[in-house]
């Protein structure tokens, strides 16, 4: 398990023990985190999953993929620490994530 903290865009914080291998996505879905629309269900086929990496686990969670890049196109509010929770595996070396979500979805 790794320990994961969703913030809402009003502040509010969601902490979630979430289960490796899956996506920071699933679980927000999976525990009803707002703002996580997740319209594609994980196919990085949409930009409803948008997320705002904390700055201190951007290296860890790493850079988007050249797919994600381009569906990134379509999000609202894009920022460098921009990604698509449906693109981040759940690892270990994640457990303490932080990651925020934007005002609205594309």
């Amino acid at each position: 398990m790794a320990r994961i903290t969703y913030i809402t865009h009003d502040g509010t914080p969601f902490e979630i023990a979430a289960d490796i291998g899956t996506t920071v996505m699933e679980n927000a879905v999976r525990n009803s985190v707002p703002g996580i629309d997740a319209e594609c269900g994980g196919a990085c086929a949409c930009a409803t999953c948008h997320v705002y990496v904390d700055p201190a686990w951007t290296d860890a969670v790493g850079a988007p993929a050249p797919m994600e890049e381009d569906m990134l196109d379509f999000a609202y509010d894009v920022k460098p620490n921009s990604r698509l929770s449906c693109q981040i595996k759940v690892t270990a070396a994640l457990d303490g994530l932080v990651v925020r979500i934007p005002e609205r979805q594309a």
